[in-house]
């Protein structure tokens, strides 16, 4: 074992005591998020209510996890109840909902909020919300007058306006400051009815483990009638998002979790710089084309052969003009400037002008001046500009 590797080691392992330490000294807050999750034991849980629930419905209750939509598609109910709890629902399922409900059977939801087009066609809108840090629930109904439940934690205070005249309001949120508002309403749906609660706080693990908070409960789903139960929940697809939940709410679990990503990030930072390998720098090749052309460039002018520069200048329009323009050079008489007028564009006067600085550069005894070669190249270049 060298040097190097110890101290690597002692860093790691006093890394690991202080975050050992900080854990250890830390103090347990509460989780007061409202989840709604069944396998939630923090006070916005629903463990204790589903402990509860097959006790509550004499084990006349079935759990399922697909979508309302799917599972009505797929089964075939005779009139039942219906329950949903704080459960994000597409339209299609709540129609489904409401089809049952329509066909005899009797759907409970307990749910803040429920889509606008669906509140619609049942009969109320839900738009009103208090702020008041306290409330407490109510029923109306005179055999259950004695039944209440307090809200003191995070109420969320809405309740329903608006209210339709044929919704019945079988319960109500009392407050100190406030008139007193729906909060449980009743909905004759075809042949069947429609109870909507919107404080699903009062069947979460805080409340029910309250006194006397129980009684409340058992007199809203007492309004259910006495058969089977479908009960949808989230699926196994809502918790696979939280994988590490419980790995995280045990102790040793998420020590040894810790050390694990710990150990891992120190391995891939060590073995990887040790690994590292120089990597030499290649000079890209260099582009020795325009230096070419710049030598013979300036030999040109060195030499000073103007005529010869035309008629090279000459012998690669002409060039291009076959190979581009598809059109024969051989006769550079009216007709190849008609033609290399249509297919250029450019004026007749360029294009004779071109013809006659062409013809001079293949006479071998014309007499050519510099201006003749700057005059010659303008055009030509003009009129390659296609």
């Amino acid at each position: 074992m060298n040097k190097t590797f110890k101290i690597y080691a002692v860093i790691f392992i006093v890394v690991m005591i202080i975050i050992a330490l900080f854990e250890v000294n830390k103090t347990e807050s509460t989780d007061w998020r409202k989840n709604f999750d069944i396998q939630e034991k923090s006070p916005f849980g629903l463990f204790v209510f589903n402990a509860e629930i097959k006790d509550l419905f004499k084990n006349k209750v079935k759990k399922i996890e697909q979508t309302p939509y799917d599972f009505y598609n797929q089964n075939k109910e005779k009139t039942h109840n219906i329950l949903v709890i704080e459960h994000n629902i597409d339209k299609p399922s709540w129609n489904k909902i409401l089809n049952e409900v329509s066909n005899g059977s009797d759907a409970l939801l307990i749910v803040s909020e429920i889509p606008k087009d669906i509140s619609d066609s049942i009969g109320y809108y839900d738009s009103k919300i208090s702020f008041e840090d306290n409330n407490v629930l109510k029923l109306t109904d005179t055999k259950f007058q004695n039944d209440f439940i307090k809200l003191d934690k995070f109420p969320s205070g809405r309740g329903f306006t608006f209210i339709k005249p044929n919704v019945e309001v079988l319960g109500k949120t009392v407050e100190e400051n406030n008139s007193d508002q729906a909060n449980f309403i009743k909905v004759k749906l075809g042949k069947g009815n429609i109870y909507v609660h919107c404080e699903p706080l009062f069947i979460t693990n805080y409340y029910l483990l309250k006194p006397g908070s129980v009684k409340y409960a058992q007199d809203v789903f007492s309004y259910l009638d006495d058969r089977e139960t479908i009960w949808f929940v989230e699926g196994n697809s809502q918790a696979s998002r939280y994988f590490m939940r419980f790995i995280l709410s045990n102790p040793a679990l998420k020590y040894a979790w810790w050390v694990l990503l710990g150990g891992l990030l120190l391995f891939i930072f060590f073995n990887a710089k040790r690994k590292q390998r120089i990597v030499p720098i290649i000079e890209p090749l260099k582009n020795t084309s325009v230096d070419f052309v710049k030598s013979i460039g300036n030999l040109y002018l060195q030499e000073g052969d103007f005529h010869d520069m035309m008629a090279k200048k000459a012998q690669y329009f002409l060039n291009k003009v076959r190979m581009d323009l598809l059109i024969d050079t051989q006769n550079l008489d009216e007709e190849f400037a008609k033609k290399l007028h249509l297919k250029t564009g450019k004026p007749m006067e360029m294009i004779n002008e071109a013809i006659v600085l062409i013809k001079k550069a293949q006479d071998p005894y014309a007499s050519v001046m510099k201006e003749d070669l700057a005059g010659m190249n303008k055009v030509l270049d003009e009129i390659v500009k296609m």
